[in-house]
């Protein structure tokens, strides 16, 4: 948990405006990413369902975020899944990934376009080679939102999302959701996995951007 300051309306000064140089444990995760083997383990009446299927995600830079005193360095990311059997989508999701440099947290945001929103959040260190970030059904902090179907057919009670940053330049994740399915009284452990392998570099933020353009004209 992390302290709450106390003067809550002072903005930082020292605001360095090149996400990209200030990105800590997320840097290695800008740009453009792909893959072709991701596994998706999901409920159906039969029991679980296995599904491979093709990720692309795109994660771009944006400028400095400030919450009064607080600074945080992200990404925008665009996730879209589809399979080998179909080419429509099989899952979509947006969000943020943030770095806050002075306390070392790390949030996720995202938002899934069936009715669910989430904010997970993890500590890391600036050179860290995996980050953990969790939410929970029921909390009004880092906690998980869904619609009222979801949330009484198919609860998600909890979240949690491991990433790793292999030797070779690709990175992992793995995903656990465990889910509450109505008429069932065991909950059921939802997992997707998968390795990105880069195919297009970051671009860099707004602000950034703009300041290049002047120094160069």
């Amino acid at each position: 948990m992390n302290p709450m300051p106390h003067d809550i309306f002072t903005e930082p000064t020292d605001v360095d405006p090149d996400t990209l140089a200030n990105l800590g444990p997320l840097r290695r995760l800008a740009g453009r990413w792909r893959a072709r083997r991701g596994v998706d383990l999901a409920p159906k009446p039969d029991g679980p369902e296995r599904r491979v299927f093709i990720e692309n995600i795109d994660f771009q830079a944006i400028d400095p975020q400030a919450n009064g005193p607080q600074l945080f360095y992200g990404l925008r990311y665009h996730l879209h899944i589809t399979t080998e059997e179909e080419d429509i989508t099989f899952h979509e999701q947006v969000g943020y990934w943030l770095w806050e440099p002075a306390t070392g947290l790390v949030m996720q945001t995202l938002a899934i376009p069936r009715g669910q929103v989430a904010l997970a959040s993890g500590q890391a260190t600036p050179d860290a080679d995996e980050i953990v970030v969790t939410a929970t059904h029921g909390r009004t902090e880092y906690g998980i939102c869904s619609t009222h179907f979801l949330d009484q057919s198919f609860r998600t009670d909890s979240y949690r999302i491991a990433i790793t940053f292999n030797p070779d330049r690709t990175w992992s994740y793995v995903t656990d959701t465990e889910l509450m399915v109505e008429g069932r009284t065991a909950p059921f452990a939802h997992q997707d996995r998968n390795t990105l392998h880069r195919v297009g570099d970051a671009r860099p933020n707004p602000w950034a951007a703009i300041l290049a353009r002047r120094r160069a004209g």
